[in-house]
């Protein structure tokens, strides 16, 4: 979703050094970005304040000499490294009072994510200038064959395979439960993908489940040798549309004009049920119909359209 704003940056600056401060599950993504020059990874844990080791890490990045930080996140935790850092115009949005922690501010508006943080590449008040740039990965083809390889998995016309991404972070509300009904009538050799926290998603569905055992890099090498991926709104989805893998993506109690899979080759199922999106972990009046009304035969006739 940031990746807009990368892009968009360099083609305004081409000379300058963009690196990327990120926690290390995400930090194999950005360093595919051709937009990136460096990665430096966090140690914080989810949640954690970490005051003392923040600003140990502002202080070792200030030897840099930084001359702009751009904090995406909207927590007051998130702005403090390049505080501490002496990093000189820190921006982003207010998010929780950050006032004196960033010194260009702007406000959020009602727009999907790839727009809401490409924004900070214009003025505060502009609008980004339309198209924005795609999302786009670095495959090194050598590597990639070899992760395949590894797994027992070849790409191709004859002999490709489907990827199935049946979890999904943020709560049991965007799980589409029919994963495995899909894997049986699929006519290719199904893989499996998805974090630890997936591996309940993932039971019973069949085909190769590799959920929880692969690194990020190596579900990256994966997914770019996929005749087809299906998934939740995840972030593998993105994955998968930063690839240009033709994709079915499933949407619930999210929204995919506010998070869409930034690619042509993907195909969005959502029902519009009354109640969606709701936003919610679990479904909060029960039914679960803006999941379970999606059939298999949905998610197949839109894979088909792919072909």
């Amino acid at each position: 979703m940031a990746q807009p704003l990368l892009a968009r940056l360099r083609e305004q600056r081409p000379e300058i050094k963009v690196d990327v401060l990120a926690p290390e599950w995400v930090a194999p993504v950005a360093r595919r970005m051709p937009e990136v020059d460096e990665v430096i990874t966090t140690p914080f844990r989810h949640g954690a304040l970490n005051l003392r080791r923040r600003w140990q890490l502002g202080r070792t990045l200030k030897g840099r000499r930084y001359r702009q930080a751009i904090v995406l996140p909207n927590s007051w935790k998130s702005a403090l490294v390049p505080f501490f850092a002496d990093i000189p115009l820190r921006s982003g949005y207010v998010g929780e009072s950050r006032y004196g922690l960033l010194n260009l501010l702007y406000r959020r508006g009602d727009r999907a994510m790839r727009e809401h943080y490409a924004r900070l590449a214009e003025a505060p008040g502009a609008a980004p200038a339309t198209p924005l740039p795609p999302a786009r990965l670095r495959i090194d083809a050598a590597q990639a064959a070899a992760t395949r390889a590894r797994y027992g998995l070849q790409s191709g016309l004859q002999s490709g395979y489907a990827v199935l991404c049946p979890g999904a972070e943020y709560g049991p509300a965007k799980r589409w439960p029919y994963f495995a009904e899909l894997a049986a009538r699929l006519k290719r050799p199904v893989v499996l993908l998805g974090s630890q926290n997936d591996a309940p998603a993932a039971e019973g569905i069949g085909g190769r489940n590799l959920v929880g055992r692969t690194t990020l890099d190596e579900a990256i090498d994966i997914i770019a040798g996929a005749e087809l991926v299906v998934s939740n709104d995840s972030g593998l989805m993105h994955v998968a549309a930063a690839l240009g893998r033709p994709q079915v993506a499933l949407y619930g109690s999210s929204s995919p004009q506010h998070t869409p899979p930034l690619s042509g080759a993907a195909r969005v199922l959502w029902l519009h049920i009354e109640c969606s999106p709701c936003y919610k972990r679990e479904c909060p009046l029960g039914h679960f119909r803006c999941m379970k009304e999606m059939s298999v035969e949905m998610v197949l006739n839109e894979a088909r359209s792919l072909a």
